[in-house]
């Protein structure tokens, strides 16, 4: 197992299909890569990022993120996401994540996870 620090990094690549597309998230008329879709994207970097460091029974849950989404992405094309890990505090992980289609830099975030007891979190869910 390795030790969640500052300079972790995590990467994530998909096609941009259909599934992805501003269509089918009803956010847009348009067959591009969809906003949503490139949240995800960026999402799963950072998991990527923590991939094999966290405690058994730990997980992160998403609580923040602040996205641009720069540029329009044609689907069919590679989108591919890279989040470093920037700040620990307590339990608390901030990334910086960029992302890229085959032509240029699409949508850059700052994205906030908090690690949590998993047990613990689905008991508090539970009794909700």
């Amino acid at each position: 197992m390795g030790t969640v620090a500052p300079g972790l990094v995590g990467r994530i690549e998909w096609e941009a299909s259909a599934r992805h597309s501003a269509e089918a998230w009803g956010s847009g008329a348009v067959p591009v890569f969809a906003t949503p879709s490139l949240v995800g994207l960026m999402e799963t970097a950072a998991m990527e990022a923590l991939r094999g460091c966290l405690p058994e029974g730990d997980a992160t849950v998403g609580t923040r993120i602040d996205v641009e989404h720069l540029a329009a992405t044609p689907l069919g094309d590679t989108v591919r996401a890279e989040a470093r890990l920037v700040t620990v505090d307590g339990r608390r992980l901030v990334f910086e994540i960029d992302a890229h289609d085959s032509v240029r830099l699409i949508g850059r975030s700052r994205h906030e996870r908090v690690i949590i007891s998993r047990d613990r979190f689905l008991e508090r869910l539970a009794r909700r």
